[in-house]
């Protein structure tokens, strides 16, 4: 079976297992886009890690659509290490609360990326065993990868140093 048959074949059964939960699926410069309910993302990566062996979490990251409604989204990207097929899960959730249950009990690799997120996008994971910044500090009040935070950054919001080290 080739590698195409065996991503189809996934495609398919997720279509029936998860039927409604499935928002769209299309195929983007080669890659395999799922869009899953933000209520079924979690059951969705816990049945292809257990049933089709999708060990291999390569990343989670966000991004900012800008829109009035779902106004963010989470991508997961994930390889099965037994057929070597890879798909990019993505869910959306809102500007107003924005809520994604971590996946950290499925991937323990999940944890400094979904932190990532939280920090420049603020999108909370729930259930995340250390949801606290990674890069900002703890007080930063802002999430500098949202569309209105300002490309120059807020005067004032982070000590800079007043001096630039020397080169040698």
């Amino acid at each position: 079976m080739s590698r195409t048959e065996k991503l189809q074949s996934v495609i398919e059964d997720l279509k029936n297992q998860f039927e409604g939960d499935i928002i769209e699926i299309k195929q983007h410069a080669g890659d395999q886009q799922i869009r899953v309910s933000l209520n079924k993302i979690h059951d969705v990566c816990e049945y292809l890690f257990q049933k089709h062996h999708f060990a291999y979490l390569v990343d989670v990251f966000g991004a900012d659509r800008f829109t009035s409604e779902d106004r963010f989204e989470v991508i997961y990207h994930i390889v099965s290490l037994k057929t070597g097929v890879r798909i990019f899960l993505k869910t959306w959730c809102s500007e107003e609360n924005p809520v994604v249950p971590t996946v950290t009990d499925i991937w323990e690799g999940a944890n400094w990326n979904e932190r990532e997120v939280w920090d420049m996008f603020g999108i909370r994971f729930e259930g995340h065993p250390d949801l606290r910044r990674i890069f900002m500090p703890e007080d930063f009040t802002y999430h500098p990868l949202r569309k209105e935070f300002p490309l120059l950054g807020i005067p004032g919001s982070i000590d800079l140093p007043t001096t630039t080290p020397d080169s040698e």
